[in-house]
C-alpha cells in the first residue's frame, strides 16, 4: 500500500538531483540550491501543463471534430461540440498539477497541501461544468429525436444537474474541512427539515416532473386547459420548477409542476392525434310546435327534397322526428365531418326553455378557425331548415316581441 508514495518520492529525489546538477553547471550557489530547484521544477510543471492543454485544444479537438463530421449520425456532433470539448479541456490543468506538484514541493507539506486542495476544488468545479454542458448536449440530442422530442425531459436533466451540484458542494466542503463526505452528508440529515422547507418547490417539482414524464401526461406543444390557473393554450416549456403555457391571447401562464399532478387539467393531445374535434351543441325546440304532419305537409317536404318517400312509413309522422332524420342525413353526407367517429342527433331532457335537440359529431380537422367555421355552417343550416318543418326554436322574448303598433 505504501509503494506508490515511495515511488513518487524516489522519482522526485531523482529529478531534484538532476536539476541540482544542472543548476550547479550554470553556477548557482549551493546555499540557493533548494529554492532554485523548486522554482525550476514549478516552471517545468507549468510549461508541461500548458503544452499538454494547448496540444489537446489545437490537435486532439480538431481531430475529434473531423471524425464526427464524417459520420452520418448527428448525436456525436452534439456530444463532441465545442462547448463539451472546452469543458473537458478545463479539467486537464488541475489534474496534471495535482499529479506533478508533489515532485516539486514534497519538502514543503503545508504549501503542497494547500495547492493540492485548490487543485481538487478546481477539478470538482470543472467536473460540474462538464456535467452541465453534457446534459445540455443530451437535451439537444433528445430534442432532435422523434421519439424523445415530445417528452418533458428538461425537468429530468435539471434534476440530474441539481443532484450533481449538491454532491459536488458536499465534496468541496469535505476537502476544505478534511473530512469524509459521508460524515458531512450524515450531518446534513439533522437539518433535513430546514432544507426541505427551503427547497420545497424544487423537491415537489422534481417528483412531479418524473411522474409527468413517466406517465406521458404532458409534452411540450400540448394544448392544455386548467381554469384554476387561467391556463388555456400550448405548453412551451416544461422545467423542474415551472410549466409555461402560452395562452391563445398570447399571454404566458406559469404553473408549478406538482399542481398538474395534484389537481386536474385537460390535455387536448388525444384530440389532435385522433384528427377530429368534437361538436356537441344543442338547440331548443319550442314544444308547442311539435305535431303530426298532414298529407300536404308531407308532400311539400318530399317535393323540396328534404325527406324521401322511404322516410314515411305508418302515416303518423311527426315533424320533429323527420327533422332529426333530415339533420342526421345532412351530417353523414357533410364533406367536412369525420365519418369514422360517432355521428348522432338526440333529444335531451325537456326544460322550461323547450326540448333540447343535441348535435353530436366530429370534424375532420383540429385547426381551431376551420373547426369554428364548420360548426357555424352546420348550425346555420339547421336553424334555417327548422322552419321548413314548421318548427320554431325557443329564445327568450325581447322588447320587440311585446311591441304593438298603435
Amino acid at each position: 500500500m505504501h509503494n506508490k508514495p515511495t515511488l513518487v518520492f524516489t522519482m522526485s529525489d531523482s529529478i531534484h538531483y538532476e536539476i541540482e546538477n544542472l543548476l550547479t553547471d550554470f553556477g548557482v550557489h549551493q546555499n540557493n540550491m533548494d529554492w532554485s530547484a523548486e522554482i525550476s521544477l514549478l516552471l517545468l510543471i507549468a510549461i508541461v501543463t500548458f503544452i499538454t492543454t494547448k496540444a489537446f485544444r489545437h490537435i486532439v479537438i480538431p481531430m475529434i471534430h473531423k471524425i464526427t463530421a464524417k459520420t452520418k449520425a448527428t448525436w456525436d456532433d452534439y456530444l463532441f461540440n465545442n462547448d463539451m470539448m472546452k469543458a473537458f479541456c478545463r479539467i486537464i490543468p488541475p489534474i496534471m498539477l495535482y499529479v506533478l506538484l508533489p515532485m516539486a514541493l514534497h519538502g514543503r507539506p503545508y504549501v503542497l497541501g494547500f495547492l493540492l486542495k485548490t487543485c481538487l476544488i478546481y477539478i470538482n468545479i470543472s467536473m460540474l461544468v462538464l456535467i452541465s454542458t453534457f446534459l445540455k448536449s443530451l437535451y439537444k440530442i433528445s430534442s432532435e429525436n422523434e421519439k424523445l422530442r415530445d417528452r418533458p425531459l428538461k425537468g429530468i436533466y435539471q434534476m440530474i444537474n441539481l443532484i450533481a451540484i449538491i454532491v459536488g458542494l458536499i465534496i468541496i466542503i469535505s476537502i476544505l474541512l478534511d473530512r469524509n463526505p459521508i460524515s458531512i452528508l450524515a450531518g446534513l440529515g439533522a437539518s433535513a427539515a430546514i432544507l426541505m422547507l427551503i427547497f420545497k418547490d424544487t423537491l415537489l417539482g422534481l417528483v412531479a416532473g418524473v411522474q409527468l414524464s413517466a406517465n406521458d401526461m404532458l409534452r411540450p406543444g400540448d394544448w392544455i386547459t386548467m381554469p384554476k390557473y387561467g391556463a388555456d393554450g400550448n405548453v412551451i416549456e416544461a422545467s423542474l420548477t415551472t410549466i409555461k403555457v402560452q395562452n391563445f391571447d398570447k399571454t404566458i401562464t406559469t404553473i408549478p409542476p406538482y399542481a398538474l399532478v395534484s389537481d386536474s387539467f385537460q390535455n387536448w393531445r388525444g384530440m389532435k392525434e385522433a384528427g377530429g374535434r368534437r361538436i356537441k351543441r344543442f338547440i331548443n325546440i319550442d314544444i308547442n310546435t311539435i305535431h303530426f304532419l298532414s298529407d300536404n305537409e308531407k308532400r311539400s317536404l318530399i317535393d323540396k327534397g328534404l325527406i324521401g318517400k322511404q322516410d314515411i312509413s305508418d302515416g303518423n309522422e311527426i315533424n320533429l322526428a323527420l327533422f332529426r332524420t333530415y339533420i342526421l342525413r345532412y351530417l353523414t353526407e357533410h364533406s367536412k365531418l369525420n365519418k369514422e367517429f360517432t355521428v348522432m342527433v338526440r333529444q335531451l331532457q325537456p326544460t322550461s326553455e323547450g326540448l333540447p335537440l343535441e348535435i353530436y359529431c366530429f370534424t375532420n380537422t383540429t385547426v381551431w378557425p376551420e373547426y369554428e367555421n364548420i360548426q357555424s355552417e352546420i348550425f346555420e343550416h339547421i336553424i334555417a331548415s327548422s322552419k321548413e318543418f314548421d318548427l320554431r326554436l325557443y329564445q327568450k322574448p325581447s322588447g320587440n316581441d311585446f311591441k304593438t303598433d298603435f
